[in-house]
């Protein structure tokens, strides 16, 4: 089992997201629901925004682009020790950065902002050896550090609203990543899964847009650093969803229904044009505060994007049918239950908000543990057609 886990570089870290996806949440949604004081030195909500980014997402994307960086490139893929020394390194952050002891914390600090160096030591000698198209990635993970960087300096030195304006950066930066990423693979899945009825052709991706995508997302990111809560920032958001949504409107979705492993990825990135809208209200009309337009990104086309690829790149590299398992799809749909009640739960459903929490997170935990039931096998087993990986 240990030699399979570490055979290839989506094994242990979409591990780690499940095992995160599964104890977060609930450990967070305890704590706020309590009112119970939080170890360690961070204040509890930005323990809970920082362990989400910086620890869930961050897990998901070092799996894949150390999964996908072979692929690119044409070598061979990562395996054995630096998987391991990756995945101490993620745990070991985890369990510091929650230790009451505070020189454990302050180790918990280093061993988390080791992560993303590690990574990017181990896929930049490949990209920049054979001059890849995705070579730029490598600077969106080193804005990633710099805003973990800046999360911990004004935290440190008392200035916590720093701290939440460094975790919008943040957000803005994995929005960059799933325009790039996304943007790609939503098409690229969906023409595969037309091409039978060939139906492929009715998936477009206009060149232009792709450009007006990434570029409004650095605009958007741009603004959130020089000009946060102004008008024109909201302008920007606004631009940037109406972008996103005529990108998506291109892709065929609802010709996916049918389709488990490719709705998903479409669900997810329609969060996208929804959560720039929502922030885009929140500026412009004085509508609901960040927490709206923050969680749609978040738990919407975040979450759910990570579930889609995570659970579609396992079977495809351990050499199983790219079917969803029934009980996949169920995670789906308990996974986009979670952000429709954590975004609209108090404004539409009429929820009280602890309880919107509440829901919202029981949602989450269902999802994750459905994907665990179905994936701890498959991550931790040799490839079902005896090739190596």
């Amino acid at each position: 089992m240990t030699t399979s886990l570490f055979a290839y570089a989506f094994r242990p870290h979409f591990l780690l997201v499940g095992l995160g996806g599964l104890c977060l949440i609930p450990f967070w949604t305890f704590v706020y629901v309590n009112h119970s004081p939080l170890v360690g030195g961070l204040p509890p909500s930005l323990w809970h925004a920082h362990e989400m980014l910086f620890g869930l997402v961050n897990a998901a994307i070092a799996g894949f682009l150390l999964t996908s960086v072979a692929s690119w490139t044409g070598r061979k893929g990562f395996g054995g020790w630096p998987l391991i020394v990756m995945s101490a390194l993620w745990v070991a952050a985890r369990l510091l950065l929650a230790s009451p002891v505070h020189g454990l914390a302050v180790a918990g600090v280093v061993v988390d902002l080791a992560f993303l160096p590690a990574l990017a030591a181990l896929i930049a000698p490949p990209l920049l050896r054979e001059n890849n198209r995705n070579t730029p990635l490598l600077a969106v993970v080193a804005l990633l550090w710099l805003c973990n960087v800046a999360f911990f300096w004004t935290v440190a030195t008392g200035h916590l609203q720093l701290a939440s304006r460094a975790l919008v950066l943040t957000i803005d930066a994995i929005m960059i990543l799933i325009t790039v990423i996304g943007g790609r693979i939503v098409p690229a899945f969906t023409r595969t899964a037309l091409r039978p009825a060939g139906r492929e052709g009715i998936v477009r991706s206009a060149p232009g847009l792709r450009v007006a995508a990434i570029g409004a997302m650095i605009v958007v990111t741009l603004s959130d650093l020089v000009m946060p809560d102004y008008r024109l920032t909201g302008v920007v958001a606004a631009i940037a969803a109406g972008i996103h949504a005529i990108r998506l409107s291109q892709w065929g979705s609802l010709r996916t229904l049918r389709q488990p492993l490719v709705w998903v990825v479409h669900v997810a990135y329609a969060w996208l044009p929804v959560g720039l809208a929502l922030k885009a209200f929140s500026l412009l009309a004085d509508g609901p505060g960040n927490q709206y337009w923050v969680h749609a990104l978040t738990v919407g086309t975040f979450s759910m994007m990570i579930m889609g690829v995570m659970t579609r790149t396992a079977l495809g590299h351990t050499g199983r049918p790219m079917t969803a398992h029934p009980l996949t799809t169920v995670s789906y749909v308990l996974l986009l239950l979670a952000a429709v009640m954590r975004v609209f739960g108090p404004t539409v459903f009429g929820l009280r908000f602890n309880s919107a929490i509440v829901v919202s997170a029981v949602l989450w935990t269902g999802a994750f543990a459905l994907f665990l039931v179905i994936y701890l096998p498959i991550l931790t087993r040799p490839r079902a057609d005896g090739r190596p990986g």
